[in-house]
């Protein structure tokens, strides 16, 4: 594998992530601003022609173009260095389900049943009276099932202690 620079990989991919950062601060919003402004009070200097007209469009086209690939390319990267934080923090908690390490890579069939799954275990958690829900289907089934359990338990000593 090949052995990157510590500053941030690629030639390219450090230019995409300072461009696309600073594609988004203040300053260029402004500079962007008073390009237009720029344009605009130049209109009655060319006669608003075709041409003064041609010199906008093509440089806003060209620039929302080429930015569109180097903002993918920064997103791409946050991205994925987002995914695997929470693969790392979905690997290391013995409670969660290590099916969801990776669940970027499934299709939208098994990321819809995963995602009835948790409306499911929402549902149990509803049913709670603790904020404090399970981490899993099978546990929360069986803490419910205790619960369930306890209550009969408690209404039968209950009428056993009334009679």
């Amino acid at each position: 594998m090949k052995k990157k620079k510590q500053n941030g990989g690629s030639a390219f991919e450090r230019f995409a992530s300072k461009t696309s950062k600073a594609a988004g601060s203040t300053t260029a919003f402004i500079g962007a601003f008073v390009i237009v402004l720029a344009w605009a009070v130049s209109g009655p200097i060319f006669d608003y022609s075709e041409t003064w007209q041609l010199v906008i469009n093509t440089g806003t086209t060209i620039i929302t173009f080429l930015m569109v690939f180097l903002i993918q390319k920064a997103q791409n990267k946050d991205s994925l260095a987002i995914q695997l934080k929470l693969n790392e923090l979905v690997a290391s908690n013995e409670h969660s389900s290590n099916s969801l390490v990776d669940i970027e890579n499934m299709t939208e069939e098994e990321m819809i049943i995963v995602q009835k799954f948790y409306r499911h275990l929402a549902e149990l958690a509803k049913k709670d009276e603790s904020i404090r829900t399970s981490h899993s289907l099978t546990e929360a089934h069986s803490q419910h099932e205790y619960k369930d359990k306890n209550r009969t338990e408690h209404r039968v000593a209950r009428n056993k202690t009334k009679k």
